[in-house]
């Protein structure tokens, strides 16, 4: 929100009783029960990617890259409204709302009877994608202002569970109960998220007086990003300079810079865009957007490689079952756990942008290693440890960089933002990797199945958006450390 709005209802953060530096049993479960709604975004990436070979099979779609978009699509579309939305009602409020939304999504895509109707639930899964954005922001109402970075770190690091035990669950799911199994579960989880926020999670306090929304610029944006995205996934079909092609590519862009503009001009914008003219908050915005919507976006590659068959002259997939992915995965998945950790703790040392520099770099050489050796078990597990270096570094700096470029009241703007942008650059770089494979394929009985130079092409694209992920991050200035911004906003709070 801007400085310039004016507080409805406020409250004090609450504080631990205690006294101890540690977060406190309370403050810790409230940690905790933010903590599984915003990972099960990431368990309902992993869970859904690796569905991916099982769904095409069974629908016999060339389309299966829309199972994944569909998803991100709305959740882009709709984030900049429930953003909003929360600041008039409360977090908290919000969060509830969208998470009964993803529960029906998940309810209806687990009883689809078609593609079309799998897609449909998908899409109103898709309602759920904007928690993480205010699970963080909540942060800071609930939370005393020297335990913000730690708890925020402490959320992040979450994805480490996700990444130990996601890969087996999916495998358990896969195997034993196919692609609906996987539905099922996300249906489960996100009915347990919904319970936590209904017990556990405290009330929001923040609020900011209701005005208009501009209804105009969210449907700009949105409408941008759709076309942009299935111009994109069409481009390989038609042709790049197909008149068709480019008017989604075109439309889309300039509908995206014109919700910049009517946003920058209304009296009520859905995000006040002005922190970004600041070079720390753009940069930060770019760099963290573009790193994890490349290790986000490209992740299709592995899933697909994995799980697709070999099929001599049709399909060059390895052919694995679900749960042996999860077997030979275990020392990424632990690796992904520790310095998940350890970069949260460190961080209160170091220079966010360096793990997160490091990160993308790591993430580059990951994608041009692979692109050589993915054929056995035995590469899989050794270069699947450089990825999950990068993952690790990724997603613990990310976050705190976001509070270091940004001051208490935008924390939740910034938050919002920051996921929405996101959620546009990993919309299109999933749509360019499909796009990719693509040009490398066969279609046997109305279903899609990739060779060996498809997969290639795709790590040697996902190395080059890592490398732009590097030099992003070299334009971020020196920030604030997380603990002078806690500090800073503890002397403002007394």
């Amino acid at each position: 929100m801007s400085s310039s709005t004016t507080p409805s209802t406020t409250a004090p953060a609450p504080v631990d009783a205690s006294g101890r530096s540690g977060l406190g049993t309370r403050l810790a479960l409230i940690a905790l029960a933010l903590m599984w709604p915003t990972q099960l975004l990431s368990l309902a990436g992993m869970l859904g990617g690796s569905a991916q070979a099982s769904v095409a099979q069974h629908f016999h779609t060339t389309e299966i890259g829309w199972f994944i978009l569909v998803n991100a699509l709305v959740a882009t579309v709709i984030t900049p409204f429930v953003v909003k939305f929360a600041d008039f009602y409360g977090k908290r409020n919000v969060m509830i709302v969208i998470t009964v939304l993803g529960l029906v999504g998940d309810i209806v895509a687990a009883l689809a009877t078609s593609y079309g109707m799998l897609l449909v639930g998908r899409g109103i899964a898709g309602f759920y994608g904007p928690i993480a954005a205010l699970a963080y922001a909540s942060v800071r109402e609930l939370f005393p202002p020297r335990h913000v970075g730690a708890a925020s770190g402490m959320i992040g690091s979450g994805i480490a569970f996700v990444a130990l035990g996601g890969p087996f669950l999916t495998g358990r799911l896969l195997d034993s109960y196919g692609f609906r199994g996987v539905l099922w579960a996300l249906a489960a989880a996100t009915a347990i998220g919904l319970l936590l926020l209904l017990t556990v999670v405290p009330k929001t306090p923040q609020r900011v007086a209701r005005t208009k929304v501009n209804w105009l610029g969210g449907a700009l944006l949105g409408g941008g990003a759709a076309a942009l995205t299935y111009g994109i996934g069409k481009g390989g079909e038609w042709g790049w300079t197909d008149t068709d092609t480019l008017g989604f590519i075109v439309g889309g862009i300039l509908a995206v810079l014109l919700y910049v503009v009517t946003d920058t001009r209304s009296a009520h914008p859905l995000f006040h865009l002005g922190m970004m003219s600041r070079r720390s908050v753009w940069t930060v915005m770019l760099a963290a957007s573009l790193v994890a919507a490349t290790v986000y976006g490209t992740g299709v590659i592995a899933q697909l490689l994995v799980l697709f068959p070999k099929i001599p002259q049709v399909s060059e997939g390895l052919g694995m079952s679900a749960t042996h992915f999860a077997v030979i995965g275990i020392p990424s998945s632990v690796l992904i756990l520790l310095v998940g950790f350890g970069t949260g703790v460190v961080l209160r040392k170091v220079d966010a942008r360096i793990p997160l520099g490091l990160g993308a770099l790591l993430a580059a050489v990951g994608f041009l290693l692979q692109r050589q050796w993915h054929y056995t078990d035995t590469h899989l597990m050794l270069l699947g440890t450089v990825s999950a270096l990068a993952m690790g570094m990724i997603v613990s700096s990310a976050p705190v960089l976001i509070i270091e470029a940004v001051t208490p009241e935008e924390q939740a703007t910034a938050n919002g933002l920051q996921t929405m942008i996101q959620g546009v650059l990993t919309t299109v770089i999933t749509q360019l990797v499909y796009v990719v494979l693509a040009q490398d394929s066969r279609i046997v009985q109305g279903t899609r199945f990739y060779l060996d130079a498809g997969y290639k092409n795709g790590m040697l694209l996902a190395a080059g958006l890592a490398v732009l992920g590097v030099l992003a991050v070299l334009l971020i200035p020196r920030l604030r450390p997380a603990r002078d911004v806690e500090a800073g906003s503890a002397v403002t709070t007394a």
